[in-house]
């Protein structure tokens, strides 16, 4: 499968209004980079059944005291992720996703949580399970990981989120490290989209679900429809909060704007996941711009 033709042509319409609105904006755009975070911290971390609230993932990327003993592990884990991902906000322009890159994120990843394993792939008599599926054989991690890679950079007919999608599957199912796999994956992803000029976005532990069940998807059927399609979402919902602040609008919650119009806000909610109005989330909340026009 691939992603269909309107929502490329939705995806390059947003993208052409974003690279006219951020002329002279980047600034903003750093603000708006480094206000996501704490959510893209928290999600990641959700996503692997970390405890944490959004509110102690802040609270601990800003040095304050959380009111609850949290695990020093799962300090580590937020503070190491966050360092990640302001990394490769810079450091994704110097080079193309290459083993070396993979092996550094994760090293920054595991770093000071497990040395032992920190930066290097499974070795021989280290196996991986992720639910009912054993990960390959660590004998042959390298060759598969240079295949994904070789697949990747040298594919110039695929749409360019099919073939980010597709590395994504293939890279959880080769699982080569022993332990940050899902959140290594995801920042690919993003080191990814940002080579190609595309804002970070964020995949949410509420969509965890279908998340895991594009997986399967893929394991069962070679299927890749459902991660085409939550990377698709996930893509115009961040281009839409990016374009809503760099056009300067005033911005509310989307339940307020639903009474001000005197409209049901269960029927612009199942539009806003559906992306079909250019609503985003701030910290779970749905927002859109007060200028927009049902």
């Amino acid at each position: 499968m691939s992603t269909n033709n309107p929502t490329q042509a939705l995806i390059q319409a947003l993208k052409e209004e974003y690279d006219t609105l951020r002329q002279r904006k980047e600034s903003l755009l750093q603000l708006l980079d480094e206000s996501e975070i704490p959510e893209s911290v928290y999600n990641s971390n959700a996503i692997e059944n970390s405890t944490l609230t959004l509110k102690e993932t802040e609270k601990i990327l800003l040095e304050m005291e959380v009111s609850r003993d949290v695990s020093l592990r799962e300090v580590y884990e937020t503070k190491n992720l966050a360092r990640v991902i302001e990394y490769i906000r810079t450091k994704s322009k110097d080079a193309e996703m290459s083993k070396d890159v993979i092996l550094l994120l994760h090293q920054m990843l595991i770093g000071a949580i497990n040395d032992d394993i920190a930066g290097r792939f499974r070795k021989k008599g280290e196996y991986v399970r992720v639910g009912t599926h054993i990960a390959p054989a660590p004998e042959h991690i390298d060759q598969m990981i240079e295949a994904a890679l070789i697949e990747y950079t040298s594919n110039f007919s695929s749409y360019f989120l099919d073939k980010i999608a597709k590395f994504h599957l293939d890279f959880e199912i080769i699982h080569p490290f022993n332990d940050g796999n899902g959140r290594i994956g995801r920042v690919i992803i993003n080191y990814q989209l940002l080579r190609l000029g595309f804002p970070i976005l964020i995949i949410r532990d509420k969509e965890k679900r279908d998340y895991y069940q594009a997986f399967v998807e893929y394991r069962d059927n070679k299927k890749t429809k459902i991660m085409e399609k939550i990377l698709g979402l996930a893509l115009i919902e961040s281009f839409h909060k990016r374009n809503t602040y760099l056009k300067g609008e005033v911005i509310m919650p989307l339940v307020d704007y639903a009474r001000k119009h005197k409209t049901s806000t269960s029927k612009l909610l199942n539009a806003a996941r559906r992306q079909t109005i250019p609503a985003f989330r701030e910290k779970g909340v749905w927002k859109i711009s007060q200028e927009f026009h049902i």
